[in-house]
């Protein structure tokens, strides 16, 4: 994760009650809570602006697209996280009551940052290859105008398409395209 844990020893009951009354955001791994760092405003902006896209994009096709604040649950292990972004087609599966931690979304969005992109690219891509329902995993960097998506295939492998300027990003999980150039609209003109 590249950051010190906050707490240590902690249950996954333990975390859920901790972070519910939390005013930051935290992850957390097989015991250990790990504080969020805050984003750049690129990063920030470019978020933003994929939610829009996908969510003008899948507007008429019963999907939804959720902002960082839904926390996912990783399957058979200790741990929850907060991708960018996710999108779910199918009634959304909570883990409890409470709504906040959703188990089956169909794609996951990460901004790639110079602090956490080993991790996104490493041991978090790992993990969401482990929720059934996520068919495509999306990466977008911050720095340039770069779109990187992975896609689940049949015999359980992911295949990478990396996009650019004056592309259109194909998501087949979600059959629908969004536009590169729409995406970092603005975000390095900040400066």
């Amino acid at each position: 994760m590249g950051q010190a844990a906050v707490r240590t020893g902690v249950s996954p009951a333990e975390y859920l009650v901790f972070e519910r009354s939390s005013e930051m955001k935290h992850e957390y791994a097989d015991g250990e809570i790990f504080a969020m760092s805050g984003g750049t405003a690129e990063h920030s902006l470019v978020a933003g602006n994929v939610i829009r896209e996908l969510g003008n994009a899948v507007a008429d096709r019963g999907c939804r697209v959720l902002t960082s604040d839904m926390r996912v649950k990783i399957p058979g292990r200790a741990r929850y996280v907060y991708p960018d972004a996710s999108v779910v087609c199918e009634r959304p599966i909570f883990e409890d009551d409470k709504r906040d931690t959703l188990l089956n979304p169909r794609l996951v969005i990460e901004v790639l940052s110079e602090s956490s992109e080993a991790y996104d690219r490493g041991d978090k891509f790992r993990q969401y290859q482990t929720i059934p329902s996520v068919l495509e995993y999306v990466l977008l960097s911050q720095t340039e105008p770069r779109i990187e998506v992975f896609t689940r295939q049949g015999d359980g492998g992911w295949l990478l398409r990396a996009y650019g300027p004056g592309e259109r990003v194909a998501l087949a999980s979600l059959a629908c395209e969004f536009d590169v150039d729409r995406t970092y609209k603005d975000v390095f003109t900040l400066k």
